[in-house]
């Protein structure tokens, strides 16, 4: 009796053991085959691959630290680094997961799930220098019409004109062939301002010999009027000059303004009266002019220093009164300051004036070897490229420039390090003041490196 009742206790443990085994079993089922059940546990594994195997495998573009700023003088009288020491940006996207199930992303390659597509980042400023035989875009001949005598090359005694036969080839970017009637047709109505130094105006002189492929274009009117750029009595030459094409209405204009401060005469009925310089305010011409102009682009650096201003008679201006502050006196200072609130002005007034986009461009490097332009300095080279064609570096030489338009609106438009390379292709001995001894390594022959600058400004509109 007592052995029967002690097997019919354990085949109760059995049959208890046996239906949780079954109950188990069932639920197990139950939970593998429920969707919600996938659902989570591939949400959860989605997780752990983007927050460890995802982020360790995808690159990473580290912040750019913020350079110093230098003085640019000293900046562009060094030679360009084409070692490529630094990397070249990269835009990278990581690629979304697709929906699928906790077995196929358990036996999917972590490579291809977590896969990144990089995304290469047009820099005009990065590329090379190559041999292209349908340069010059216009004839150094026939430009007489807009090109000063003093830069048309072909007029002077130069006997080489092989820098001529060379364009720019941008890294990563497609820069259309440069069509003038194509151009003149798209800027139809539109009119492209060009503000600051006698490098200023070797660009709007070159776009001018671009524009009309450097022939005699009667047809073309002088409207500087409009602008006020006329000649005043006793002076050289004109504030600057603008120019129409009749059929496409496309207006082209130069203004001067070496410092782009405003410069308004301290007594005006003292013809040897000094110059305000306003280091705060941006040019009146401008100002005034603004609302006209689709295009802008301004350039600034080679009157900076203690003899241009004291031969110009300008005296520094802050708040509507004389500069008072040593540090700002400093040239270096002034002008940096300068760029700094001409742009966070214009950058101000975008969003007043929507059809206008407004482009700084940066130093044009000269190339003085053995002295400057007035102690017997020289640029004799003739050789293209015999300094390298390339330019691999990233940021802009010229720092003071890009970190004033970092983070605004306003453009870079940088040739500093693409001109750098060009120092066969100056004035040289071949200048008006030859006679003297003197060359001109600063200015540009035309045709010339000023028509690439035009390139990349229109393949930026």
């Amino acid at each position: 009796m007592k052995a029967g009742s002690g097997y019919s206790l354990r085949g109760r443990h059995i049959s208890l053991a046996l239906v949780a085994l079954v109950i188990t079993t069932v639920l197990l089922w139950t939970w593998e085959k429920n969707p919600l059940a996938i659902t989570l546990r591939s949400a959860q594994l989605q997780y752990q691959i983007s927050s460890s195997e995802l982020l360790a495998k995808a690159p990473t573009d580290s912040s750019k630290p913020t350079k110093p700023t230098k003085n640019i003088e000293e900046q562009y009288s060094h030679p360009i680094r084409t070692d490529g020491t630094k990397k070249e940006k990269q835009i990278v996207n990581a690629a979304p997961l697709k929906s699928m199930s906790a077995h196929s992303l358990e036996t999917q390659d972590i490579a291809d799930v977590a896969s990144s597509s990089s995304i290469k980042v047009c820099n005009y400023a990065k590329g090379r220098w190559v041999a292209d035989r349908r340069r010059p875009l216009y004839s150094g001949f026939g430009c007489k019409q807009w090109l000063s005598p003093m830069w048309a090359c072909r007029l002077t005694q130069r006997p080489d004109f092989s820098f001529e036969g060379y364009r720019w080839l941008p890294q990563n970017c497609e820069m259309p062939e440069f069509e003038r009637f194509a151009f003149v047709k798209r800027m139809q109505d539109k009119t492209i301002a060009f503000i600051g130094d006698s490098l200023g105006r070797q660009q709007f002189q070159s776009l001018m010999c671009m524009a009309s492929g450097g022939e005699e274009s009667p047809e073309v009117e002088n409207v500087g009027w409009e602008y006020g750029l006329v000649k005043p009595r006793g002076a050289i030459r004109p504030d600057g000059w603008a120019y129409r094409f009749p059929k496409t209405n496309t207006t082209i204009l130069y203004y001067w303004s070496a410092s782009l401060s405003d410069l308004q005469p301290i007594n005006i009925t003292d013809p040897a009266t000094n110059v305000a310089m306003h280091l705060d305010l941006p040019p009146a011409f401008m100002r005034r002019f603004l609302h006209r102009f689709n295009v802008l682009v301004l350039n600034t650096g080679h009157h900076w220093n203690r003899g241009k201003l004291n031969a110009n008679r300008w005296v520094m201006y802050v708040d509507g009164k004389p500069n008072e502050d040593k540090k700002l006196a400093e040239i270096a200072n002034a002008k940096n300051f300068t760029i700094c609130s001409v742009v966070r002005w214009l950058d101000s007034q975008l969003p007043l004036h929507p059809q206008l986009k407004v482009f700084f461009r940066t130093i044009s490097p000269r190339h003085f070897f053995n002295g400057d332009w007035n102690t017997g300095g020289s640029c004799d080279n003739t050789t293209p490229l015999s300094g390298g064609s390339k330019v691999v570096q990233d940021g802009s030489i010229d720092s003071v420039v890009e970190a004033a338009v970092n983070g605004t609106k306003v453009k870079l438009l940088d040739i500093t390090a693409i001109s750098q390379l060009r120092d066969e292709a100056h004035m040289s001995r071949y200048t008006v003041r030859a006679t003297l001894n003197v060359s001109d390594c600063l200015h540009w022959c035309l045709p010339g490196t000023p028509d690439t600058w035009n390139e990349l400004l229109v393949a930026q509109i």
